[in-house]
C-alpha cells in the first residue's frame, strides 16, 4: 500500500479562473478525490472510468488507413516530415498548454515559416481586436474580490461557464473592502435570456439580439448628461436605461465582465469597442474597470507569450522570416476556408468539432497532426496522434487567468507510461529534430 497524500493549493487547470485552491487526495499516483473544484473541474482531474487515454504514438499514411503504434523517436521524426518544407504550415491550440510548450510553438512556427494561432481566433479574438483599437482599463481579480460594489455581467453566464467565478471574485464572496459580502454588493446581468446567472442576479436587463452597440452608445450618451428620445433602445426601455447609466455612475468600484455573447453578435469587435469606451467614459465619474471571460485555463497565456514574443497576440505569420499580423489574412478559419494551409498541427484544442465545416474538409484532405489525451474527431481525421500530457495535473507548469495574472501549476501525479513528462519536453525534441533539419 502507498501512502495516501493530500497535495493542497493546486491550481484547475480547466478554465480561466484558475481556481487555486484546489486539494487533490492521491494514491499510488492515483487521484482518489478532489476538494473545492467545481464538477467539471473534478472530471478534469479524475478520469470518467473506462475512457480510453492516448499513451502511444499512432500513425497512418493515408487516412483511410488504420493506425500503427510507433516510437517516440519515429513520431517526432514523423511530425517534421509532415511539417518541414510545406508552404503555409499551420500550428494550431495551444490554449490548454502550458507557457513553456506555447513558447516552444513559436519556435516551431518560425523555423517552418508558418503560422501560429489558436483558439482565441474564433472566440475571444474580436475582443483582442477591441483592445488594440482603444485600449483596455482592466484590474485584476483579486482587486474586484476586495473592491468591487458593481458587478455587471454582459452577454455572459458565468455560474454555468465559470463555475466558481462569483463564489471566489464576485458576488458570494467577502473582500477587504467588502466584509458583507454579497450584501455590499449589486449584480447585473445584460442578456437576450433570463440565465442562471441572471436568476441570480439584482438587476436583469433583457436586451435584443445584435443591438448591443446601440445600448452601449445610449448609456455613453446618459452618462455624459444628455437626454434620450427613443422609447426603447435594443430592447431595453428609456428608463431601465437611465437607471442602468445612474447604477454604473454611483459605483464606487464597478467592473464590467462580457463574454463571446457580445463578441460574437452582429458588431463583433466594435461591440466591445463600445463597451470599453463605456468604461472609459465611467472612469470620469466613477473607478471602472472591464475584463472578457476567458474559456479556456490559458487562452489568456497564448496571446500573453505570442504578445511579448512576437509582438502580436494571435494569428501570427513567419512565412518572410519574421512575425506580420493580420486577422482575416492570417487567421486559421480564413485561412483553411480557403484552402491555403497544406499541412496542420493541433495541439490541445478540437478544431475538428468547433472550427466551420468548410474548415474541417480541408483539414480531412491535408497532413494533419493532433496532440490530444482521448479521441476527438480531430484525431480521426489526423495523420499522426501523439499522447498529451495534462499540464497542471501530470506535469509542473505556468498559465496566464482571465485577468493576465501568471499562475504557478503544481504537478500532482505522473503521466501514464508512455506519455512524456510535459508537452513541452517533447516539443523542445522536435523543435531540435527540426533546427537540423533547416540547417541543413
Amino acid at each position: 500500500m502507498g501512502t495516501r497524500q493530500l497535495i493542497k493549493d493546486v491550481v484547475c487547470p480547466f478554465c480561466g479562473s484558475n481556481c487555486d485552491d484546489i486539494e487533490v487526495e492521491v494514491e499510488n499516483n492515483k487521484i482518489l478525490s478532489v476538494y473545492n473544484a467545481c464538477s467539471v473541474g473534478t472530471a478534469n482531474f479524475i478520469p470518467v472510468p473506462g475512457a480510453k487515454r492516448f499513451t502511444q504514438p499512432l500513425y497512418r499514411e493515408s487516412k483511410t488507413d488504420e493506425f500503427q503504434e510507433i516510437s517516440w523517436e519515429n513520431a517526432l521524426e514523423k511530425a517534421a516530415d509532415l511539417m518541414v518544407g510545406k508552404y503555409r504550415p499551420l500550428w494550431f491550440g495551444w490554449s490548454e498548454t502550458s507557457v513553456d510548450a506555447i513558447r516552444e510553438g513559436i519556435k516551431l512556427a518560425e523555423l517552418t515559416k508558418g503560422i501560429i494561432d489558436g483558439q482565441v481566433t474564433h472566440c475571444h479574438g474580436p475582443s483582442v481586436q477591441a483592445i488594440q483599437m482603444v485600449g483596455y482599463p482592466s484590474c485584476t481579480l483579486g482587486d474586484i474580490k476586495n473592491r468591487a460594489d458593481v458587478v455587471l455581467y454582459w452577454g455572459c453566464n458565468p455560474l454555468n461557464a465559470h463555475p466558481r467565478h462569483m463564489s471566489r471574485y464576485t458576488a458570494f464572496t467577502r473582500g477587504f473592502f467588502r466584509e458583507d459580502g454579497r450584501v455590499d454588493r449589486t449584480i447585473i446581468v445584460v442578456d437576450p435570456r433570463f440565465s442562471d446567472s441572471a436568476k441570480v442576479a439584482d438587476k436583469y436587463y433583457k436586451i435584443n439580439l445584435g443591438e448591443d452597440y446601440d445600448v452601449f452608445q445610449a448609456l455613453r450618451t446618459l452618462v455624459n448628461g444628455i437626454e434620450l428620445d427613443q422609447e426603447t433602445i435594443g430592447g431595453i426601455h428609456r428608463q431601465e436605461l437611465i437607471e442602468l447609466a445612474t447604477l454604473m455612475k454611483k459605483a464606487k468600484f464597478g467592473i464590467v465582465f462580457f463574454g463571446l455573447g457580445l463578441a460574437h453578435s452582429l458588431g463583433k469587435s466594435q461591440n466591445v469597442a463600445a463597451a470599453i469606451q463605456l468604461v472609459q467614459l465611467l472612469n470620469t465619474e466613477s473607478k471602472w474597470s472591464i475584463m472578457p471571460l476567458r474559456g479556456h485555463y490559458n487562452v489568456t497565456g497564448l496571446n500573453m507569450v505570442l504578445s511579448w514574443v512576437t509582438g502580436y497576440p494571435y494569428a501570427v505569420d513567419f512565412s518572410r522570416g519574421f512575425p506580420r499580423y493580420n486577422v482575416g489574412e492570417y487567421s486559421t478559419v480564413e485561412m483553411l476556408q480557403r484552402g491555403q494551409i497544406d499541412a496542420m498541427f493541433c495541439i490541445a484544442a478540437d478544431p475538428g468539432a468547433h472550427l466551420p465545416q468548410k474548415c474541417v474538409e480541408h483539414m480531412a484532405k491535408i497532413p494533419l497532426i493532433a496532440c490530444d489525451i482521448h479521441s476527438t474527431p480531430t484525431t480521426e481525421l489526423a495523420n499522426l496522434i501523439l499522447p498529451g500530457t495534462h499540464d497542471g495535473i501530470e506535469a509542473e507548469a505556468s498559465s496566464y487567468r482571465m485577468d493576465a495574472v501568471p499562475i504557478h501549476m503544481k504537478k500532482v501525479i505522473d503521466p501514464p507510461k508512455g506519455c512524456m513528462p510535459s508537452n513541452a519536453y517533447w516539443l523542445n525534441k522536435l523543435v531540435q529534430i527540426i533546427e537540423k533539419r533547416v540547417q541543413h
